[in-house]
C-alpha cells in the first residue's frame, strides 16, 4: 500500500505542476499532507516536517547567501568578461548560444555545486535568449544537463556518497568512467546543436552591420536596459517569442544586470573580487569549512568591500530578495515532500520494491539493471536517499551474482543528468526561478532529454568496459 501510495503521491505531484493546476510550491507541501493523511499518519505529519526542514535548512541557508554573494559578484562586474568571451563565440546566432550556454554550464560546474553553476550561466546567458527570442526552457533544459554529466566530479556529491556508501574509493570510481562521462558531454552539447538550429529556424539570427565591432555588439546585447544609445537592433524574424519570452519589469531588472555602465560596477576591486571567488570555491573542495559557512563570510565580506556605505549594501540585498525569497521558499516547502516520503516510509517502500522487481535472471547483469533504475530512483529521492539506502542493498545483489562494487558504484552514475531536474534537487530551483521558466515547462522540456543522455552515458560505459 505505502509503494502505491507513494507513486501516486509523486504522480500527483508532477501532474499538477506540468499541467499548471498548482504552483511548485502550493503542490510541494499540500500533496504530502493530503497523502501523509492518507497514509494514515497525519498525526506525525509536523514532525516529517520539521525533520525534513531540519535536513534540508542548511541547504536553504546555503542558497539564500550563495545567491547574496553571486549577486553581488554579478553586480560588481566580475563575470563580464565571461560574458564577452561567450558574446565573441555566439556572435548573436541562436545555434551558437545554445552550445555556447552547454559550455558554460559544464566549466561552471567545475567547482561541484549546481547552484552557483546555474547562478552564473542564467546571469550571463539570459539576456542573450532574451534579446534573440530564445526559448528560455532550451537554456534551463540544457544547463541542468551539462550540470548533471559535471555533477559527477568527485567533490560533486554523488561520487563521494556512492564511495562511502560501499567503502571504495572515489577516485577509483570516477577515473574510469571519464570516457562514458566525456561521451554524455558530448552528446550534451550535440543536443545543443540541435536545439539551436532549431531555434535558428524559428526566430533567425540577429543582423549587425559588417562595419560595427565586437565591442559595439557587446553594447547592444549585453547593455540590454540600458538608458539612451544606440537603439535597440532586433532578431531577423523575430519578435517575443515562447516560454516567457516577452517583457516583464522583473526581467528587465535582470538585463540590467549586465549593463556594461551600472553604477554598481567596481572595476578598481576587480582583482579582489576574483580572489575572493577563487578562494571561496577552493574552500569548498577542500571543505575547509561547511559551504553555508563559506558563502555567509562570503557575502558578508563582498558586501562590506564592494558597497561600504550601510545604504548601498541594503539596496544590493534588496535587489536580490526575490531570488533569494523565491528559492528558500521551495527548498523550505520540498522539504515538506521529502519529510513526508521518508517519515511514513514511501521511499523505502518503493525502492524495495523495485529491487525485489528485478528477475533473477537479470542478476549477472545488476550493473546495468542499477544504471537503469538510477534514472526513476534519483529522481524522486535525494541522492542521499539513493547512495545511502538503495544502492547498497543492490550492491549485495550484484556482488552474489559476482558483480563487483566498483561497476555497481560506477552504474549508479548515470542518473545524474536527470536526478539535477528533479523537484528535490534545491538547485534546480534556483535554476527555473532566475531564468523565470515554470517548473512545469522545464520538466516537459528536460525529461526526455536527460533520460536519453543518461541512457547514452550507459551504453558508453558498457561499451568501453567500465560498467
Amino acid at each position: 500500500m505505502l509503494t502505491i501510495l507513494g507513486f501516486a503521491m509523486i504522480a500527483t505531484f508532477l501532474v499538477l505542476i506540468m499541467t499548471k493546476k498548482m504552483s511548485p510550491i502550493a503542490a510541494l507541501v499540500l500533496i504530502p499532507a493530503l497523502f501523509c493523511v492518507a497514509v494514515g499518519k497525519g498525526a506525525h505529519l509536523g514532525d516529517y516536517v520539521i525533520d525534513g526542514v531540519s535536513s534540508l535548512a542548511p541547504t536553504a541557508a546555503m542558497l539564500m547567501f550563495a545567491i547574496v554573494y553571486f549577486g553581488v559578484m554579478i553586480d560588481v562586474g566580475l563575470f563580464d568578461p565571461v560574458v564577452r568571451g561567450i558574446l565573441r563565440f555566439c556572435k548573436a546566432d541562436p545555434m551558437r548560444v545554445v552550445v555556447g550556454t552547454a559550455v558554460l554550464a559544464a566549466i561552471v560546474s567545475l567547482d561541484g555545486d549546481g547552484s552557483t553553476t546555474f547562478m552564473i550561466t542564467v546571469s550571463a546567458m539570459y539576456p542573450l535568449y532574451k534579446r534573440l527570442g530564445m526559448s528560455l526552457v532550451v537554456m534551463t533544459g540544457v544547463a541542468a544537463m551539462a550540470n548533471g554529466v559535471m555533477n559527477t566530479v568527485p567533490w560533486g556529491g554523488p561520487t563521494a556518497r556512492a564511495a562511502t556508501a560501499l567503502k571504495l574509493d572515489a577516485a577509483d570510481i570516477f577515473v574510469p568512467m571519464i570516457p562514458a562521462l566525456l561521451v554524455g558531454l558530448l552528446g550534451v552539447l550535440g543536443l545543443a546543436y540541435v536545439l539551436g538550429l532549431r531555434e535558428r529556424r524559428r526566430i533567425g539570427a540577429l543582423r549587425l552591420p559588417d562595419e560595427e565591432s565586437v565591442e559595439t555588439k557587446e553594447a547592444v546585447l549585453v547593455g540590454a536596459g540600458a538608458g539612451g544609445g544606440r537603439p535597440e537592433k532586433r532578431p531577423v524574424g523575430g519578435a517575443g517569442g515562447a516560454d516567457g519570452a516577452d517583457g516583464a519589469d522583473g526581467d528587465e531588472e535582470l538585463l540590467k544586470g549586465l549593463d556594461p555602465n551600472r553604477p554598481t560596477l567596481r572595476p578598481r576591486l576587480y582583482w579582489f573580487n576574483a580572489l575572493l571567488t577563487g578562494t571561496l570555491i577552493t574552500a569548498m573542495i577542500l571543505q575547509l569549512l561547511p559551504i553555508p559557512v563559506l558563502f555567509l563570510l562570503g557575502a558578508a565580506l563582498a558586501l562590506s568591500v564592494n558597497y561600504p556605505r550601510l545604504p548601498d549594501q541594503k539596496a544590493r540585498i534588496a535587489a536580490h530578495a526575490d531570488n533569494v525569497l523565491n528559492v528558500s521558499g521551495m527548498v523550505f516547502a520540498a522539504a515538506v515532500f521529502t519529510g513526508v516520503l521518508q517519515g511514513t516510509g514511501m521511499v523505502d517502500s518503493m525502492a524495495g520494491w523495485l529491487v525485489d522487481t528485478v528477475p533473477e535472471g537479470l542478476g549477472p547483469h545488476m550493473a546495468l539493471v542499477t544504471g537503469v533504475l538510477s534514472l526513476p530512483l534519483t529522481y524522486f529521492m535525494s541522492n542521499d536517499g539513493f547512495y545511502f539506502g538503495v544502492l547498497p542493498v543492490l550492491a549485495e545483489a550484484g556482488a552474489a551474482h559476482g558483480v563487483t562494487p566498483l561497476e555497481m558504484a560506477r552504474a549508479s552514475l548515470v542518473g545524474q543528468p536527470l536526478h539535477m531536474s528533479s523537484p528535490l534537487v534545491p538547485a534546480v530551483y534556483v535554476l527555473v526561478g532566475m531564468a523565470r521558466v515554470e517548473f512545469g515547462d522545464h520538466t516537459r522540456f528536460v525529461v526526455k532529454w536527460a533520460a536519453l543522455t543518461c541512457l547514452l552515458i550507459l551504453a558508453a560505459g558498457i561499451v568501453f568496459g567500465t560498467i
